[in-house]
């Protein structure tokens, strides 16, 4: 399959174009998703919103990384390899990761969008990124392959938490503590973002540094919506917590 270099930077212009118009719609509106769900809009399954929405992210980037050909290579220059598979596989890791009943209009709408993202994400990095050979012993490469680990870890573990607040049938909320909740109400939120910053640090590329900032654009406001929810439903929320960044904002 040839480069689309012109579809790859219209698709990635784009997603900072939505980004920014989706994060001025949130600063009016709260999505409505998990707590800010109406309870006449109708819902889907948890695995079966993950399986709708998100699988797209895995399976197109699979599909990419099958069905493409070993590449003519340049001196000083490579377009595929190892290292280009786990920066592949290290984007799809992500979306093994499940939900929570969603409503179907978002299901819809994350499933077009998952399935646009995993094309400019498996499109870029196996037909047009050109990495020289030393590539792989670079520092930023590992840095940024370190902080996604990092990212998907505290991403897992938060979640955790949240699902272990509640036994089953219940629809009370509780203050989630541990881990990185002692320092902010959108711990799974932070986390998902150091997921993608390291990503977007390990492939460098304007697809991945898109994908990064729609993703602080989509999910930071939800932070913010959480953190301010927590404190009006809670009389003794901690008060040295913030919404998104330990000890900032």
């Amino acid at each position: 399959m040839e480069c689309w270099d012109a579809a790859v930077s219209s698709l990635s212009l784009a997603l900072m174009v939505l980004a920014v118009a989706y994060l001025l719609r949130q600063t009016r509106t709260p999505t409505r998703y998990g707590r800010y769900v109406p309870a006449d809009i109708r819902c889907c399954s948890a695995r079966l919103g993950w399986l709708v929405q998100e699988v797209p992210s895995f399976l197109l980037p699979l599909m990419l990384l099958l069905l493409t050909e070993p590449d003519t290579e340049q001196p000083g220059r490579t377009r595929r390899g190892t290292g280009r598979k786990l920066l592949v596989w290290t984007f799809m890791l992500h979306y093994f990761h499940r939900g929570r009943p969603v409503p179907l209009i978002i299901v819809l709408s994350a499933a077009i969008f998952c399935s646009i993202n995993g094309f400019l994400q498996g499109h870029h990095l196996l037909h047009c990124a050109q990495f020289k050979d030393t590539w792989l012993t670079d520092a930023r490469l590992a840095a940024g392959f370190l902080v996604f680990v990092l990212g998907l870890t505290i991403n897992i573990h938060s979640d955790h938490i949240l699902r272990s607040l509640r036994k089953p049938g219940e629809t009370v909320y509780r203050i989630p503590h541990g881990g990185m909740f002692e320092f902010v109400s959108g711990a799974n939120f932070f986390g998902e973002i150091i997921e993608w910053c390291g990503y977007a640090v390990a492939v460098w590329s304007l697809p991945a540094f898109a994908f990064f900032f729609f993703t602080v654009c989509s999910i930071g406001p939800r932070a913010y919506q959480h953190h301010r929810d927590y404190q009006q439903r809670f009389e003794d929320y901690p008060r040295s917590r913030k919404a998104l960044i330990p000890f900032i904002l």
